[in-house]
């Protein structure tokens, strides 16, 4: 065990091992998307595409240092079934997709990383959540409207339903996709927006906010390096396809669902950890 805290040594470190290969990540796709081939597992073509799964790495980072420091393991635990479910898909798009990577060390700790996160990820998840057991009450939690989960969970649902659409069906999605995608880059950007369907999805049995505090910081990191994203590789926009319009309108209107979201709580959180606060579950008039 870590101290008393919920979250035990080999979960801390796991995550302290995967964070620099996340750092890493970003970096080479934010910084340098026109080498990709080089420098990264494969040539990705437009930018707009390196930067997406570049934005999925960037919320990962948060999520992975919250969690070597997180006080309960129920504090991260909703975030451990979307990164097994994100690797796992990002493994078999490799494996169908062997002939488009390049043969260079990039690759080959991409190939390691992805052929061990899911299965380690997962016993870490299962074996966390056999030793803490449920939570015993929400006697003194936050606890988030039913309104504003049924919104996330059908954004989330929306998001998972796209992204298994592209990883499924990539010939179908790709001509009506707002930019150009290949059947891999396809597989790939469906994989990152299972994230948030994964995620979301835990909302409908949670309620409590202490519980997606930090995946709703990591989410949030991430759409806005989407949107920075659109500023800096927008030109590969197909604007002619509605989709293009769409998706840049998602992106703003998340933004501040998200944004809204996290600041409601955040100060209804301060609120009820203040001196004197009640300790009865906390609830939004």
């Amino acid at each position: 065990m870590s101290g008393d805290d919920g979250v035990t040594r080999a979960t801390r470190w796991t995550a302290v091992a995967i964070t620099p290969f996340l750092v890493i990540a970003a970096v080479l796709l934010f910084g340098f998307p026109d080498r990709t081939g080089e420098l990264f597992a494969w040539a990705i073509a437009p930018p707009l595409s390196a930067y997406l799964l570049a934005s999925a790495y960037a919320g990962g980072v948060w999520f992975f240092v919250s969690t070597t420091r997180a006080r309960r393991w129920d504090d991260v635990k909703h975030g451990f079934p979307a990164v097994v479910v994100f690797a796992f898909l990002l493994l078999v798009a490799t494996l169908l997709h062997l002939d488009r990577f390049s043969q260079n060390l990039s690759f080959a700790v991409w190939m390691t990383l992805y052929a061990t996160t899911p299965v380690v990820v997962a016993a870490l998840w299962l074996r966390e959540s056999r030793r803490a057991g449920p939570p015993a009450s929400t006697e003194g939690e936050v606890l988030v409207s039913r309104p504003v989960r049924t919104i996330l969970v059908l954004v989330g649902g929306a998001a998972a339903v796209t992204g298994l659409a592209l990883f499924l069906f990539p010939d179908a999605v790709i001509p009506v996709w707002a930019w150009e995608l290949t059947p891999l880059t396809a597989r790939v950007t469906g994989a990152v927006l299972t994230l948030t369907g994964v995620v979301n999805g835990a909302l409908a049995r949670d309620a409590r906010w202490g519980a997606f505090r930090v995946l709703f910081q990591a989410q949030l990191i991430s759409l806005i390096a989407i949107a920075i994203s659109l500023v800096l590789g927008g030109g590969a926009l197909a604007w002619e396809r509605p989709a293009a319009a769409g998706f840049v309108a998602l992106v703003g209107v998340a933004l501040v669902l998200y944004g809204s979201v996290a600041w409601r709580y955040e100060r209804l959180r301060r609120r009820a950890r203040h001196p004197g606060a009640s300790a009865a579950p906390t609830r939004p008039a």
